[in-house]
């Protein structure tokens, strides 16, 4: 059994479960810890923020959850975890670190991605700066001094004047409450708690419950080896093919000339990447013209067929039904069963091609044309729990397991943040005031939380845009309004209540100009039961995104300042 799994449960559910007592008592491990920027989390975003935060002069220290640096890709050791966003556009646009580093593959693997983070510590030092396996579990604002007052699960008490949270949107997993889980004599996992030794699937029944992209990864990962897996779907995952490839160290070099300007051009697309809409909307061109650029983007292969197709593809329902119709021919060709075919790509449309984050993938659809691979189509006919032996379904079928990999996602965008125990300065819970909706100022800051700052999460461009892209942008942003109000003697910004309604009623704005807010999904707040289905993201592209939030901090309009 995983050494981190807590004697009293069968698998992990919570951060808490990883929660340790430090023997150490200096530098980011002090119980009484004074700095300038406490930042939570030790991913893209809260590396990018240590490194930025400590070039300009700050005392500043990560908390991260789990045992090391990576984020997502500490947690993400799942079968088959690899990365959906091509490099180099997903990583540190540092000089002294892509100049000594060459990837194996344009879509790195989990282990590799672990590999580079710790390169980038090699090169500019992060983990001197981390207190690892710390949980906050609650953090509160003094007006009077001007700090955070920051809690841990094992006892510690944290100052500081700027709290920086790099929890992105995935932080809080979500782990359906089915009765019998912990009656189950076999293996079972949540695909984000998943533990680094291997579990052997090979000759062994293996459920696989969702289909987001870690479902789709294990199925690509058992479906070769182990004797049985069964894929449990409540909705179609409308996958892309990923085309990855083996690149080379030469190629890599050669290209290296180009990179500054390719992470200046990453900020100025739609979502981040190297690539971008096509300037014409669908029916400006001909039935064949739009044939011609599907094939080409889908050739092309990653999120093109996505998000660099035709400019009112997210905006057209008529359009939109092009794309999904081209999506459903080019997949349905690639299953051979007509039962699995029509639950895996119905020829019927489940919902608008798009509004739902489109996985990546390799073989997912080839591994149904295994006997041994079957789908379980659950929309209907719902999970009623579990026994000794497997799963039970409402209907009363049963069906017998070895290995059961949960792969249920997470608490999106906003669950990362609720999660922390954070207290506003007028005595009220995130996770309360958040419960009706989400509210923020700019993607970036919360009114009642003076010096709080967020990245990649709630109301920014997030799960619509490359994370590393849009971490740069908001980082940096974060920086340069820490610079100013230490060079303006500023004690405390916190955003205007009028600000914080004219942010969202924009956010609401922007997504109602799109096809997102049909369905439930992560960027309507995603599809835990209970949680109220709202815009969450930021959805007019990095690039616009990029000029307002500039825009804001050159007047600083949208905060009440207190002065030192």
């Amino acid at each position: 059994m995983d050494e981190n799994i807590p004697p009293s449960k069968k698998f992990n559910t919570e951060l808490s479960d990883y929660s340790k007592a430090h023997a150490e008592k200096t530098g980011p491990y002090d119980p009484d810890l004074d700095v300038d920027s406490l930042i939570v989390g030790a991913g893209f975003a809260g590396v990018f923020m240590l490194k930025t935060l400590r070039d300009r002069g700050h005392n500043v220290v990560i908390y991260e959850a789990g045992n090391d640096l990576g984020g997502t890709w500490r947690w993400n050791c799942y079968p088959g975890a690899t990365v959906d966003s091509e490099v180099p556009v997903y990583e540190f646009s540092w000089p002294e670190v892509w100049k000594t580093w060459n990837w194996t593959s344009n879509y790195p693997s989990y282990e590799e991605l672990r590999a580079y983070f710790d390169h980038v510590d090699k090169v500019v030092g992060v983990k001197k700066d981390c207190s690892f396996n710390t949980i906050v579990s609650g953090a509160h604002f003094d007006v009077d001094t001007g700090r955070w007052i920051v809690k841990t699960s094992d006892g510690r008490t944290a100052k500081a004047k700027y709290l920086v949270l790099g929890t992105g949107f995935a932080a809080k997993r979500y782990v359906p409450p089915w009765p019998g889980m912990d009656k189950f004599k076999g293996v079972i996992h949540h695909s984000s708690f998943w533990p680094d030794e291997n579990v052997d699937v090979k000759d062994k029944r293996c459920a696989v419950i969702g289909t987001g992209a870690s479902g789709v990864q294990i199925v690509q990962a058992w479906g070769p080896v182990a004797s049985e897996v069964k894929v449990f779907q409540r909705t179609p995952n409308l996958a892309l093919p990923m085309r990855k490839r083996d690149l080379t160290v030469a190629e890599q070099e050669t290209a290296k000339k180009l990179y500054p300007e390719l992470f200046r051009y990453r900020e100025k697309t739609y979502a981040g990447f190297t690539y971008d809409w096509h300037e014409k909307n669908t029916f400006d061109d001909t039935p064949e013209k739009q044939q011609g650029l599907y094939e080409k983007k889908w050739a092309e292969g990653g999120f093109r067929f996505w998000l660099s197709t035709y400019k009112d593809s997210l905006l057209n329902p008529e359009a939109n039904k092009l794309s999904y119709k081209f999506w459903a021919k080019q997949t349905r060709d690639r299953i051979g069963d007509p039962r699995k075919r029509d639950i895996l790509a119905p020829l019927e449309m489940p919902h608008f091609f798009g509004v739902k984050r489109p996985c990546l993938e390799v073989n997912y659809y080839e591994q149904f044309n295994r006997s041994s691979v079957d789908v379980v189509s659950i929309q209907n006919n719902a999970i009623e729990g579990f026994d000794e032996t497997g799963i039970i379904l409402q209907d009363g079928s049963h069906h017998d397991f070895d290995i059961i990999a949960v792969a249920t996602g997470f608490d999106v965008v906003t669950g990362a943040m609720t999660q922390l125990g954070l207290k506003s300065i007028n005595g009220t819970n995130l996770e309360d005031e958040w419960k009706d909706g989400a509210n923020t100022y700019l993607g970036l800051t919360v009114g009642g939380y003076p010096n709080l700052f967020h990245i990649y999460g709630v109301h920014g461009p997030t799960l619509l845009s490359n994370g590393p892209t849009s971490v740069e942008v908001q980082g940096r942003w974060i920086a340069d309004c820490i610079e100013k109000m230490e060079r303006k003697k500023i004690k405390y910004i916190n955003p205007k209540p009028d600000a914080v309604r004219t942010w969202k009623d924009h956010i609401v704005e922007l997504n109602n100009r799109t096809l997102l807010p049909t369905t439930r999904s992560t960027y309507m707040g995603g599809s835990i039961p209970g949680k109220i289905k709202e815009p969450v993201c930021y959805t007019a592209g990095v690039g616009r995104y990029y000029t307002e939030i500039r825009n804001a901090l050159d007047s600083m309009d949208g905060f009440d300042k207190v002065m030192l």
